[in-house]
Order: C-alpha cells, then structure tokens, then sequence
C-alpha cells in the first residue's frame, strides 16, 4: 500500500480535529525499532522540512491535511527544528514544542490539588524560562473538563490547531512550553469543552492584559525590577500595628487627579503626586480601589478579570512596583482592595472557564449573585481556593503590598445574603452560613499573616457577624481589622439632621460606644458614602454655607478623636460638593476658596495630631483608652469624654449645635491648666475663632471627676484640650 494511502488513525483523527487531550502522543519526535518518528501539525504551511545537521530533509504531507511527517535512522534522540513557507511565500524556521518534556512538577500539580500552592502563580500562567537548554515560553492553564485546549496568539496567527496543550493525568492541568516565543506577546486559550464548542479565554493567571477594551493577556520577560524597600518591610515586620496610628487615604487612581491634557497619569507618576500629597496630609496608608485588571469602568474596579495583573489603564507591572517602593521610601503604607466574594461574567474571563461552572458554584442558589449580576467563587474547590489564595500572596510577596481590604465578606458569609426563602438552601446543619466561605476566609488570614508580618487584612464586613477581627483559635475569622458600618451610619444619620432636632437622636452618638471595642474597628467615610444619590460628606450636611461646614469639620473631628483607625475616601479632605465622578478628576480648583481650603487644613491637623498624642491611637482598639466624661447632655447636643493611654490623656468636647456655649462646665481628672491643642471652629479651618486658649481646673467636682474647667464651646464644633504638663 502506498504511503498516501495509509488508513489514519483514530489518534490523529482526533489531533486533526483538535480534540486530543495529549497531542504529544502523535506530534513530535517517537522512536519505533531503530528509526525516529517525527510529526508536526502546522497550519497554513505549504512546505515543511527537518532541519537535522546540516541535511535539509523534505516532509511528507498527509494529504489534505497540515499533517507533516518523517522518519530518521539515529541511535541517539536527534536534534531538529523544522523550516518552511507559508502560502504568502514567507520563510519560517522554529523547535518542535512536542519534543519537549513535561515543566511542571508532580509535587507543583499535587498541592496545587490539595488547595496548598502558595505560589501557584509561578507554575499556571505564561512565563518565560529556559526549558533543556532552550528559551521560550511556558504556558498552564486549568481546564479539567475541556475536550482540547491550545494557546493561541500573535506568534501563531491565533490558529486554535497550531499550538494544542497536553493534559497532566487527572490534574486538570494543561501546560504548553513553546520555545522561541519573543516576548511581549499577546495571548489566549482556545478551549474546546465537552459539547464541542469553543470558548476564547484570558489566562487567569495572566500577569498583564492589554488595555481595554482589548482582552488578550500578554506574556513579558521576568520582572528585573530591584526594590529599595528592605528597611520599610523589616520595620513593618516589627510594627505594632494595634498600638499605632492607622490613617488611610482611599483612592481611586483613575479620578484623582488628570494631567494638562486631561489624561491619568501613570503609576510613575502617580507615585510621586501622590507621596507627596500623603506627606502634606499626614496620612500613614493609601488604600486603592481595585487595580486587579478589570473591563469595565463602571465597575470601580470590583469586577475583576486578572487576579495577578494590575491594571495596564496606568502602566506596567514594573510601574506599579515603582508606585509602592516610592511610597514605602517616603514612609506610606500601601492597601489594596482586593474582591474574592464574586467575579464578571465576561465571555472572555473565568465564567464557565472550561464550559462548566469551574471557578464558580454550578447551583445558581450558590453560584449567582443576584444584586450585581456576577459570579461567586466555589469556595469547597480546593482549586479555586488556591486561585484565590495564591493572588492574595502574590500581591504581597510579588508588589510588596502591605495589605489587603477584602471586598464584600458579609456576601461570602451568609448563604441567603440578599436572597428570599426558597432562594437558598441551608448547610448540612440546617444554618444560613456559608462553612465554605468561612473555611477560606480563615486560612487566608492564616497564610497571608503568617508569611507576611506586620501586613493587615480588613473585612469590609456589615453585619453582626461576631469575632471577626478575633484569633481563628478561638472562633474568629482571623481578620486584622472590620469597617465599623453600623458607626458610620449612625454617625452620618445624626449629622444629617437639623441640630434642632438632634437632641432627640443623641443616642445614634452614644451607642456605638456599647459595642466599639468588640472588634477592631476601622470608622469609613468610604467611596460607598459618596455614590448613587447618597450626596457628598459635604452634601449631607444641613443649613447655610456656614453650618454645612461646620458640621463637616465637626464630623471629622469626631472622627478622629473617636477610637478606631480612620478611613477618608478622596475628595472628603477638600469637601466636595458633589458626588464621586470616577470618570473624572476631583475639583482641585476648590481649593482656592477659604471654606473648602480650610477643611483640608483641618484634616492635615486632625492627622498629625492623631498621629502625634499618643492618647488618640495607642489604645484604639481597648476599652482602656476611652472614658466618657458626660454622654448625657442631649438636650444641648454636646459630648464630653477622656481618650487615654495609661495615665496620660486629652479631653475632647463636641457641640452638635450651632449656639455658643458660655461657661460650659467639663469634670476632669486632674489638676492643672489644660490647653486648647485642636479647634475645628478656629479661623485657620475657616471658623468663627470662638476657643479657650488655657483653662486652669478647679477644685470642684463635677460629672464624678474631682476638678473641672469652665469653657466656652464654639458652635458646631469639637475642641481638644491637653493637660500641659502631661507628656502622654
């Protein structure tokens, strides 16, 4: 029979028509007696040739096919590449990718099973290497229920038959080295899934993407990139992070601020502008809306399709790093939000991945989230939960971030979180929690804390749930701090209001008080506040310009005397009138009115003199560190009380309305001449300078303190006063 006319295999039916799950049982190079057996699989080549030694040998064609074959006579494996033409006439030579032996590790693909790769990142995804003394690209990917997956890109004209992966056993795994790839190159994998169909995915280990609203994931060479912050990261691994000041300055890198030409710009940039401005502010952190890569604007960034890239809107990875070392040089922390309770259904991301429910639950009850229509992670995976894990040490190890503020816990927690009865099914004992969840969320404060010390989780967590911010040892979840949401919106509720009316509400200011020290609180004045109709900080504010104001510096003033690490959203510093516009910058240009120039004055102040008395942050998260002076004085809408540490204390005093109070009396509990230190109504903050100066106490009990002080309390305003001989 002539060799044209051989019966085809079922084997290479299947490689043919990309349905192979190992194609390297066909293509490359296979010995039979004492004769090598070479095959390649090259679309659009109209001639294809060995290249071995010197010898140029011609390969024979199955016909009608882009199947090219021939047999060498070699004791030794022979060394070869194949050249060619295409049908335009150009000239291509490359190395076999099938005759190259598995790059992944069994033990790599058994933990990664286990749900215990810490560094799953290095071993799934594109990454460049030298493989048997060849340099190329090696690519993974996770796809346990595909028919056939290939990686597909501008290096092969994004032909799905030219690049076929193998699988790794029943891993899931299907890993590709493909030598000689330059770099940077775009990419994607072409997956078949059990029906037939094809799905054209990202990685979802990808480490840079292109710019929206392209899609493909980009392979680069290795990050050379030398950090300058070995001093920042020892200190932190010695910081006590419970007994210091926390401040932090949310911001949303692409509306903070534009260049001439109205354009973001880059981290390089941006890491200047914004140390700079965290130096003048006194601020310790920046927490960053989402920067994982995202498509959609509108998103914030909580739609995330690249859980190991930052987002290309403004630079390279290697940017980003120099965003973070810059800041760390000049002493600022760095947070990053960071969104594991859900995922976009975007075609091209990791909704039904492999065309089943992969990354998330196949029960709708479990795998949907109905209020913004995305996705939720399958938390029992031991796969996907190494995803997950895996990208929350990348950021830390890989972009020395210095913490993570997780995204929507309160969705991850509760199995019925925004569901009807009939909506949802109960865990095995019959509860409305999500074990799941809670497993995952307490091994990932595990790992993350345990690996990176002096790096803070926060749960942005809205519920009851209780120890939170507790040991996992003892019950908790693990998490360093919580946002304290039922504070915040007590805090606004009242301030909203007329101050008329406020004394009957005075309670939304004392009650938090019952349980402020049952976890570790951060106080949110977050984007979340300043969308969707919900006004500005400014804009919730009541009365003329005056008052509006005046509330506002009060609010911050209580806010910061209050125990609890801070939170500012971008924006509040300079009170913006309006909302939040994310596809614009703020309004810099208030500043150049006194009101507006006056509150950013104040925070400044308000944040040195947090980070300055003791007092303010040593005790933040005990009971220890606050007294209440007089709590109860709601019919004059004032508060009085001691923020301490130890012996040493200040005494803060808030007026919720807009009378001046002559000769207010204060308990306190020592002698000596006590000394205004802050004053949200003084002329400087744009106020109307009514203040105290120094107030000697006298020997006369009051509010069960054995001294007082007479003041007089400026109106909508706070006061802080120091003992003068107290160093504390």
């Amino acid at each position: 029979m002539a060799a044209n006319s051989r019966p085809i295999s079922d084997s290479v039916r299947r490689v043919l028509a990309g349905r192979h799950h190992d194609p390297f049982e066909i293509l490359g190079c296979h010995r039979r007696g004492r004769r090598w057996h070479i095959k390649a699989l090259v679309p659009g080549a109209v001639q294809l040739n060995l290249l071995h030694q010197d010898d140029v040998l011609p390969m024979e064609r199955l016909p009608e096919t882009d199947l090219f074959s021939i047999s060498l006579a070699s004791d030794s494996l022979p060394d070869y590449r194949f050249g060619g033409r295409d049908g335009a006439g150009t000239s291509f030579e490359f190395d076999d990718p099938y005759r190259f032996t598995p790059v992944i590790g069994d033990l790599d693909l058994h933990l990664f099973g286990e749900g215990r790769h810490e560094h799953l990142y290095r071993v799934l995804g594109a990454h460049c290497c030298e493989h048997e003394g060849v340099a190329g690209v090696r690519f993974a990917t996770w796809a346990p229920n595909a028919q056939r997956v290939s990686v597909v890109g501008d290096f092969n004209g994004w032909h799905g038959l030219a690049h076929p992966m193998r699988v790794r056993g029943s891993s899931g795994v299907w890993e590709l080295f493909i030598p000689g790839v330059h770099t940077p190159c775009h990419y994607k994998y072409e997956i078949i899934d059990q029906a037939g169909a094809l799905h054209l995915k990202t990685d979802p280990f990808g480490n840079r993407f292109e710019l929206r609203p392209a899609t493909a994931s980009i392979v680069e060479p290795a990050s050379d990139y030398r950090w300058d912050d070995a001093d920042w990261l020892e200190q932190r691994a010695a910081w006590d992070w419970q007994r210091a000041p926390v401040s932090v300055y949310e911001l949303h890198l692409g509306s903070w601020r534009r260049d001439a030409a109205g354009e973001v710009p880059n981290y390089r940039e941006l890491a200047h502008q914004v140390a700079d401005y965290m130096a003048e502010m006194g601020f310790t952190h920046v927490e960053l809306l989402p920067i994982t890569e995202y498509p959609f604007e509108d998103s914030w960034g909580y739609q995330a399709t690249g859980y190991f890239a930052p987002t290309s809107r403004f630079g390279s990875p290697d940017d980003f790093r120099y965003f973070i070392d810059h800041l760390h040089s000049r002493g600022i922390g760095v947070i990053l939000d960071w969104v594991p309770a859900h995922f976009p259904r975007d075609a091209h991301g990791l909704a039904r991945y492999d065309g089943t429910a992969l990354y998330e639950h196949a029960d709708p009850q479990r795998g949907e989230h109905k209020d913004w229509g995305t996705l939720i992670f399958n938390y029992g995976r031991p796969e996907v939960r190494n995803f997950l894990l895996a990208s929350a040490n990348y950021w830390l190890e890989e972009f020395h971030i210095d913490g993570l503020r997780v995204d929507a816990v309160a969705s991850m927690l509760y199995l019925d979180y925004s569901r009807e009865p009939g909506e949802w099914q109960p865990n095995a004992y019959g509860g409305n929690e999500n074990l799941e969840a809670i497993d995952f969320l307490r091994e990932l404060n595990g790992r993350i804390l345990g690996r990176h010390p002096g790096s803070l989780t926060i749960a942005e967590e809205s519920t009851a749930w209780p120890l939170v911010t507790r040991p996992t040892w003892v019950g908790g979840l693990g998490f360093c701090m919580k946002w304290n949401m039922g504070w915040m919106h007590d805090t606004l509720n009242y301030m909203a209001m007329e101050p008329i009316y406020r004394h009957y509400h005075h309670n939304q200011l004392t009650f938090g008080l019952m349980y402020a020290f049952s976890e570790n609180y951060v106080l949110p004045f977050s984007h979340d506040e300043v969308v969707h109709g919900k006004r500005s900080l400014l804009g919730r504010m009541p009365g003329d310009d005056w008052q509006r104001f005046a509330n506002l510096r009060l609010l911050y003033t209580y806010m910061y005397t209050y125990p609890g690490t801070k939170l500012l959203f971008m924006g509040a510093e300079i009170a913006e009138p309006g909302e939040w516009r994310h596809l614009d910058q703020l309004s810099w240009g208030l500043l150049e009115q006194p009101l507006h120039a006056g509150v950013q004055r104040l925070v400044g102040d308000l944040n040195r003199l947090y980070r300055d008395v003791p007092a303010l942050h040593r005790e933040g998260f005990n009971a220890s560190g606050f007294d209440w002076i007089d709590c109860n004085d709601a019919t004059q809408s004032v508060l009085a009380y001691l923020r301490r540490d130890g012996d040493a204390c200040v005494l803060v005093v808030l007026n919720f309305t807009p009378v001046v109070r002559h000769d207010y009396r204060v308990g306190v509990p020592s002698d000596g001449v006590y000394t205004e230190v802050h004053n949200s109504d003084s002329h400087f903050y744009g106020g109307s300078d009514v203040g105290n100066g120094r107030l000697v106490a006298e020997s006369r009990s009051w509010m069960g303190r054995p001294f007082s002080i007479s003041m007089t309390l400026p109106p909508l305003a706070g006061v802080v006063l120091r003992l003068e001989d107290d160093n504390g």
